[in-house]
């Protein structure tokens, strides 16, 4: 984990969260999908500065980047 990203098992299950809250990556990720802005957000939770929700993101991006697909045929 990164600084500003922390887990811990006894917090969500052990999600991915933004360091000193609650919240967590994918919690982030549904907002901005739903249609929230940046703003919107920072101010709906003030305790996710500007700087967590951005490496939230990133976050979210690396661990993207680090996923496997898998192209497999099933019959009909």
């Amino acid at each position: 984990m990164d600084h500003w990203i922390t887990t811990d098992p006894e917090v969500l299950g052990g999600k991915p969260c933004i360091r000193g809250t609650r919240i967590s990556v994918e919690f982030m990720l549904e907002l901005l999908a739903g249609g929230a802005t940046r703003e919107q957000i920072l101010e709906g939770y003030p305790q996710v500065t500007p700087e967590g929700l951005a490496e939230a993101l990133r976050f979210a991006a690396r661990s993207m980047r680090s996923e496997v697909v898998w192209n497999v045929d099933l019959p009909r």
